[in-house]
């Protein structure tokens, strides 16, 4: 009998992986897929266009910043940059920058098999890559252009660095690149602060009894990043941007529950959100994880050691737990979050499995460890291939209700001309940046001095339009109603989510002789004589 080639088999397995990684670049206009667990995640409303937005008005209005409006770039400028160069050669598109995103989930799967083998078998990187590449969840968030995939990339990056330390023949000219790759981190999303342990871990324990060479190489890249980062933040200062980079913290700030144990509750919901990634992997990581510390504790397993204290495995469960403890703190977990957590994760399960099919030890005669470890590479493979068949369905399903929206309202507010064509809209950016037209965030904005709330930028700018999800905040109403009376003139289903599947369009019509209401003088949170108003307000 013909014995088969290893060879083919893993040029088959790589077949396979490039095949799903492909299905990642597919129909990149197309909606976020509707009726996934993740369906209340706001991302797919709103931060493709919030975090390209200097990119996009760059190329689009001459000028980045709108003074009193959302401006993340001061804060997280590495994405919008990026964005700025590839709309050069593509124009202004949504699948442009959701190709940019995707492009970086091709570098993670790259960076992810040689930080892999850098550890282990070949057999073990292809493992973690196909939990990656059929993940539903990951098919999911790494097509929106938001800013997980690049700081994923980042941290790979990073970490095939410090891994490799110890064969580099000057490892502080290279502790300075990892230096550099953080400063990029903590520019890409300002998380990253929770991602240091992982970094640190990772850089340290390969040159583990060269206390010299270790304090070298982390003072390089200590500097390296306090010279790099302090250099921005310093540049940041001097053009008097500082209130743009202090807002973006001051928006991610949620309410604490009033219970002194609160941090509990928020562990536990963050912990428990890392389900969003997958009901099996997920806890299998957890089981491996604790088999292997109960044979440390419990019989000194020398397997169990070499696990714990492998500088991959380390530093993706400090990644995984730091990003946890991230929003513990926040006490305020999002699905896309967990994006990051998620290749992680995947490592765990793939190192974990690897582990024990090489211990030796038993738990009872007849029955070796190596049995949980070849259940657990079962039980991934099995996984893998329900979950590849749900990635395959989302991506032969592909549906475009909210680029189809965003297209007809555009259209309508050409073709019934109001004044000033700008429209108001708490997903403005993600508007314009699938259609071009001029938009305001009408939640966010730094205040200023002469624009400290909602209510002077509408006098500032007066734009002409308003939109909505589904209802009408009362707040918002008010604020509206200070200069303008709200006439409903055109609706548009998109999505899935029941709170917001229908983006309703208003005409702001200015009060006779420029009369300004003053919310003192009346209810405003209701609607007035001249209003046309169908929708509910809440």
């Amino acid at each position: 009998m013909t014995k088969l080639n290893p060879r083919w088999l893993y040029a088959l397995w790589l077949i396979v992986i490039g095949g799903f990684a492909v299905l990642h670049a597919l129909n990149l206009r197309a909606d976020f897929p509707n009726h996934t667990p993740w369906i209340f995640d706001f991302a797919k409303y709103t931060d493709e266009g919030w975090y390209g937005n200097a990119a996009v008005r760059a190329h689009l209005f001459g000028s980045w910043y709108i003074r009193g409006d959302f401006n993340p770039a001061p804060a997280v400028p590495v994405w919008p940059f990026l964005e700025w160069l590839l709309f050069f050669i593509t124009g202004v598109s949504i699948q442009a920058a959701r190709g940019l995103s995707v492009a970086f989930f091709f570098a993670n799967l790259v960076l992810s098999y040689l930080l892999l083998r850098a550890r282990g078998p070949r057999w073990t990187a292809l493992l973690a890559l196909t939990l990656v590449v059929t993940s539903p969840f990951l098919y999911c968030f790494s097509r929106l252009a938001i800013l997980e995939p690049m700081l994923i990339a980042l941290t790979l990056g990073a970490f095939n660095i410090a891994v490799r330390l110890p064969g580099f023949r000057r490892p502080v000219v290279w502790s300075i690149w990892i230096g550099l790759l953080f400063t990029l981190m903590m520019l890409t999303k300002t998380t990253a602060v929770f991602i240091a342990p992982a970094l640190g871990w990772v850089m340290i324990l390969p040159l583990w009894g060269d206390l010299k060479k270790i304090l070298r190489c982390t003072v390089a890249g200590a500097v390296t990043f306090a010279v790099t980062f302090g250099g921005w933040m310093g540049l940041v200062a001097s053009k008097g941007l500082m209130p743009d980079y202090r807002y973006l913290f001051f928006i991610n700030k949620y309410p604490k529950p009033p219970e002194f144990y609160w941090p509990l509750l928020s562990l536990w919901w963050s912990f428990h959100g890392g389900l969003w990634i997958d009901r099996i992997l997920v806890p299998l990581a957890g089981v491996l994880i604790l088999i292997a510390v109960a044979a440390v504790i419990g019989w000194s397993s020398p397997w169990a050691r070499r696990v714990l204290l492998d500088p991959v495995f380390g530093a993706s469960l400090l990644a995984c737990a730091g990003y946890i403890a991230f929003m513990t703190y926040q006490n305020h977990p999002q699905p896309r979050y967990f994006a990051f957590v998620a290749f992680f994760c995947f490592f765990l399960v793939s190192i974990g499995a690897e582990a024990l099919l090489g211990a030796d030890d038993s738990l009872r005669p007849g029955f070796s460890l190596r049995w949980i470890g070849g259940a657990a590479v079962v039980l991934a493979a099995a996984t893998a291939a329900s979950n590849g068949a749900w990635t395959l369905s989302y991506a032969l399903h592909p549906e475009y209700t909210f680029l189809t929206a965003s297209d007809e309202l555009t259209s309508y507010i050409d073709q019934h001309p109001n004044g000033n064509r700008l429209l108001v809209s708490i997903s403005g950016d993600e508007i314009t940046m699938m259609t071009h037209l001029p938009t305001l965030c009408d939640d966010f904005g730094t205040p200023t001095s002469d624009m400290p709330d909602l209510v002077a930028k509408l006098a500032h700018y007066k734009p002409g339009w308003w939109a909505t999800w589904n209802d009408i905040d009362p707040g918002t109403l008010e604020d509206l109603h200070t200069q303008y009376s709200l006439e409903q003139v055109a609706s548009f289903h998109a999505l899935d989510n029941s709170d917001r599947d229908v983006l309703v369009l208003f005409k702001l019509d200015p009060l006779p002789e420029g009369q300004v209401r003053s919310p003192g003088d009346e209810n405003l949170q209701v609607p007035l004589p001249g209003d046309k108003i169908l929708i509910p307000i809440q």
